[in-house]
This record gives C-alpha cells, sequence and structure tokens, in this order.
C-alpha cells in the first residue's frame, strides 16, 4: 500500500496545508472544543498526514498513557484503510514517536531536556509536533510566545495544540477565538473550533494565515469517526 493511498481527504489537504508541510512553511495551530468532542482525533489527522509525506512527528501526550495514544493512531488509521495499524506499516511507523508527561511535570525547559537527549543520541528528531492536553488555563502569554520560539529555534514545521473550551465562559476574541485562548490568538497561525450543531459536527476555522480557505469556513467532521467529510 501506497502511503499517499492512506489519506485521501485529510485535513492538511482540506486547508491548503499540504503543500505547506511538505515546503516547510512553519505553522502553529490550535484545536479547540468542549471536553470529550474529539480534539485528539483532529490532532492525529493531522500527525498522520505530517507523517505520510514523510515528516517525523512527535506526539507529546499530556495527562494520558502511550497505549491511549497509540490506541487513537490505530483507530483513525483503521478508519482510513482497511483494518491496518501504525505497527503493521513501518514507513510510518518510523515517523511517529510519543513522549507522555504527567499534568503536573510538563513544562517546555522538561521537554526540551528529553527532546535534547533524542537528538544529541541520534534516537529521534521530530518535524512536526503534537501536544495534546496543554493547560491553557493556568499558561500565560509568555509561556506560550516561548513555545513559539521553541519552534522557531528548532525548525519545526508545525506544532498543534488542543485546547479545552468551557461552556460557561463566553469570552471570545475578535476573532471569534474562545476563552481560554482569546487574548493569545494572535500567536497562533490557524485555530479550529470543534462545533458540534444539532445532529452535526462542525469545524470551524477561525484563523488560517496559510490557509487556501478563508475564515470563517465550514468542514464537516463524520460524527461516528470524526474524519473530515468529503466535499
Amino acid at each position: 500500500m501506497a502511503n499517499n493511498d492512506l489519506v485521501v481527504n485529510n485535513p492538511l489537504k482540506a486547508l491548503g496545508l499540504e503543500e505547506k508541510a511538505k515546503d516547510g512553511i512553519r505553522n502553529m495551530g490550535l484545536v479547540m472544543s468542549r471536553a470529550g468532542l474529539g480534539k485528539t482525533a483532529i490532532l492525529v489527522q493531522f500527525a498522520l498526514d505530517c507523517m505520510l509525506v514523510g515528516n517525523k512527528v512527535l506526539h507529546v501526550s499530556i495527562g494520558e498513557t502511550v497505549d491511549k495514544t497509540r490506541s487513537w493512531y490505530d483507530d483513525i488509521l483503521s478508519l482510513l484503510t482497511e483494518g491496518e495499524t501504525v505497527e503493521s506499516i513501518p514507513e510510518v511507523m518510523k515517523n511517529r514517536m510519543i513522549m507522555t508527561f504527567k499534568e503536573s511535570s510538563f513544562s517546555k525547559a522538561i521537554l526540551e531536556e528529553r527532546l535534547d537527549d533524542l537528538v544529541e543520541q541520534n534516537i529521534y528528531k521530530p518535524e512536526c509536533l503534537i501536544i495534546d492536553g496543554f493547560d491553557f488555563t493556568s499558561a500565560d502569554r509568555e509561556t506560550v510566545q516561548e513555545m513559539r520560539e521553541f519552534m522557531e529555534q528548532r525548525g519545526l514545521k508545525m506544532i498543534w495544540f488542543s485546547a479545552v473550551r468551557h461552556r460557561e465562559d463566553d469570552r471570545v476574541s475578535t476573532d471569534g477565538v474562545p476563552a481560554p485562548c482569546h487574548e493569545i490568538d494572535d500567536l497562533f497561525d490557524t485555530v479550529l473550533l470543534i462545533n458540534p450543531e444539532g445532529d452535526e459536527i462542525n469545524l470551524d476555522i477561525l484563523k488560517c494565515e496559510e490557509c487556501t480557505v478563508d475564515p470563517g469556513t465550514t468542514l464537516k467532521l463524520d460524527p461516528s469517526t470524526m474524519l473530515i467529510q468529503k466535499g
């Protein structure tokens, strides 16, 4: 099975970011929703897209186990193929590493230290970074700014974060980015919001500086799989 046969209607292609990932244009993105609405599924789709074009991905999972994170990849990949798992496709497997942190122990400094060990020992050098479970509620602007600088210093092509929005907090930025990220949305190139409406699940593009689609565009997600539906 060829790599490009695995993901036909992938998120990067839908947003017009697929070629950007190949070309190395840097992008710091954010996927937001209320708790339990599929942020990890979207992040894993982005990770798989990066892996399938040959980029090495480091998936940082905060507050989850390696097994739980690995199962997300197998579940999504199984939906995109005829039951394939990441482990059964070696050329994909070599492009992914999972790193876990307890919620109380994650920081840029610790991430940098662990990443330095991997790179210096010639074990793994990622080009794309997924950070799932980052606590934006307690993070200040300087902390998020440091992560953007980290992307640029390390030559990473992409960093994708997830963030939980809370139903009772109705604060938003001028671009419609909800709290707790409404005052730092300028630090992100792309902001996506998972927005359920009745029986439908929308993926609202609130901000995307390098996208081929305009902010305000809505993509449809399959409610049962959280895959982006074909237009």
